[in-house]
């Protein structure tokens, strides 16, 4: 996290590409911040890659990242889950657009951390109705090991979801 941020500083963030690159070096280390369960680096860092993201144009397609807002918010609901607060992450996946995206990557990726928030916070059709968002945008993202399990819980829970079973067939999660 350190590396992060102090590579961070020593970019030119007034360069849009220089400044997206920054961005995305800010939006690691909130979430390696967040894994360690470090909640006001990681709140901090989310906050200044948020205005680095807000004071320039949006560069769509910068290598696999893109430094927009709606990066960010993928970002922070990310950062939430990891630090245990997903309720918290709610209202920013209720303004996510990621139709906005420019990759079926970022977008699948973006599915799959509202997938983990919803699944953090019980609900099992949310979380279905994200996985399969997923499956829309790259089907072979669901097929990760993490998804895979995610699913097999909401096969296995205690809530029957309407075609979670042809779901879990399709995408190879474990059956019993």
């Amino acid at each position: 996290m350190h590396l992060l941020t102090e590579e961070a500083a020593d970019l030119d963030a007034s360069r849009d590409h220089t400044g997206a690159v920054r961005t995305t070096l800010l939006l690691t280390g909130a979430y390696s911040a967040a894994t360690g369960r470090d909640r006001t680096t990681a709140l901090s860092l989310l906050e200044e890659a948020e205005e680095e993201a807000s004071r320039r144009a949006a560069v769509p397609g910068l290598f696999t990242v893109e430094a927009t807002r709606t990066q960010v918010d993928v970002y922070r609901i990310g950062v939430l889950n990891a630090l245990g607060t997903p309720d918290e992450a709610v209202p920013v996946a209720a303004r996510l657009d990621v139709d906005r995206m420019s990759t079926a990557e970022r977008r699948a990726r973006a599915w799959t951390d509202v997938a983990r928030m919803w699944n953090a916070l019980g609900d099992g059709q949310q979380t279905f109705a994200a996985l399969r968002r997923v499956e829309q945008e790259a089907p072979q993202e669901v097929r990760r090991p993490s998804l895979r399990a995610l699913t097999a819980g909401l096969l296995y829970g205690p809530t029957r979801i309407e075609g979670v079973r042809e779901f879990a067939a399709r995408t190879g999660a474990p059956a019993a």
